[in-house]
């Protein structure tokens, strides 16, 4: 089998699984309990804090944790806006974001707010020329995501809160980073950056665990009301095992970060060289390197293509192959044991077109054929060279019978 679907879920680490099962078992206390059982659960979530607060670079008192990346954003967003609206009610967010983040946009917009969408270039990027005219002194939050779930851009996060805290030090700057944590240290602080969201599925930990960085002195309400965890910001008894292995997955990520985003990026690199190579077969989201003008990947200089890939994703390959169906190809690929998606999983079952490849300018045809592969841990060098190969047998196929 061969799983290039990553982006959608990643399979959890042996020793995560194992850690939850022993905590699920033994330390199964309630860490709001006053006995030993508590206390020992209540431990587990004190060391998860520090292992993320020191990837992060942040206070441990700064982290709050959730049931996952959707509710890290919509805590991140209503929260805030919510909270902030006496000083303003517009919101500035891109067109490329998550449902997480457009839907919950949208229902601010129902509250009353007024929401600005940025548009994006070709290649996904939103401009911080169009970011700085679109704020205004009415503006109370920015929210843009690190790296794209569909195409893998790389938004300009670091440049976006430099300018905001230089120049609107007021606006709340939010950013989901779902996609990016595991794949690039992120240093909130450093960036400018007053709210983080992160899920534990999408780096080898549990699904139904995710975590919000919220910087001191931001005010944000909750969306959730009970006990008053967790300051009172996220009610309820806390995932403790999943918390755990959470943290744990993190950590095995982080201790070797380096070494693997190399290795990624060589797998990512061969695949895109693979993929360029086929007949009809565009490559989405990799700035300064076009590779939707029927210019092989196979053909370009070594150095110039991998220094191109490096402005993605590591892990994110997004591929248009015209004359053929994403469903079609997508399924025909499962049927050889190979696993990938049609755009973003969050998003598969609703049937419009993908508002990021729109944004981006692909063609109908393109649109309704592109594939995403994305990689992770577990994913080795030999693997690209399959899928290739197997796509180079189906295509031909697949596109007979569309022709037909």
């Amino acid at each position: 089998m061969i799983y290039m679907d990553n982006s959608a879920t990643t399979r959890c680490f042996d020793e995560v699984a194992q850690l939850m099962a022993d905590i699920m078992c033994n330390d199964y206390g309630n860490p709001s309990s006053a006995h030993h059982l508590g206390v020992t659960a209540e431990a587990h979530i004190k060391k998860a804090k520090d292992i993320f607060a020191q990837i992060l670079r942040c206070k441990a008192d700064e982290l709050i944790f959730t049931s996952g990346g959707t509710e890290s954003d919509n805590l991140a967003i209503l929260g805030a806006a919510r909270a902030n609206k006496r000083s303003g009610n517009h919101i500035v967010t891109t067109v490329v974001e998550h449902p997480a983040v457009l839907r919950t946009m949208e229902q601010l917009q129902e509250e009353g707010f007024d929401i600005t969408y940025l548009p994006v270039d070709k290649d996904g990027c939103v401009s911080i020329d169009s970011l700085e005219k679109a704020v205004s002194a009415d503006t109370i939050l920015v929210s843009v995501m690190h790296t794209n779930n569909e195409v893998g851009a790389l938004q300009p996060v670091r440049e976006i809160g430099e300018l905001l805290k230089r120049r609107y030090p007021g606006v709340i700057f939010h950013v989901d980073a779902v996609q990016g944590f595991g794949k690039a240290r992120i240093y909130p602080k450093e960036s400018g950056i007053d709210m983080l969201s992160v899920s534990a599925h999408k780096i080898h930990g549990p699904k139904g665990v995710g975590l919000l960085y919220i910087a001191d002195k931001t005010k944000v309400e909750p969306i959730i009301y009970g006990g008053g965890q967790q300051k009172g910001l996220r009610s309820g008894t806390e995932n403790v095992a999943g918390i755990a292995g959470f943290a744990m997955a993190a950590k095995m990520l982080y201790d070797e970060l380096e070494a693997e985003r190399e290795r990624l990026y060589n797998i990512k690199t061969e695949l895109v060289r693979g993929l360029s190579s086929l007949e009809g077969v565009q490559i989405n989201g990799i700035p300064g390197c076009d590779l939707t003008a029927g210019i092989p990947a196979a053909g370009l200089n070594a150095d110039l293509l991998s220094a191109a890939i490096r402005n993605s994703a590591p892990h994110i390959v997004s591929a248009s192959f015209a004359g053929v169906r994403a469903e079609v190809l997508l399924h025909a690929l499962e049927e050889k044991d190979i696993y990938v998606s049609a755009g973003s999983a969050c998003a598969t079952h609703k049937p419009e077109p993908s508002r990021t490849l729109q944004a981006m300018g692909l063609k109908k045809e393109m649109l309704e054929g592109t594939l995403r592969f994305s990689l992770s841990k577990f994913n080795d060098e030999k693997e690209p060279q399959e899928v290739v190969r197997v796509l180079n047998e189906l295509l031909g196929e697949l596109r007979k019978f569309t022709r037909r």
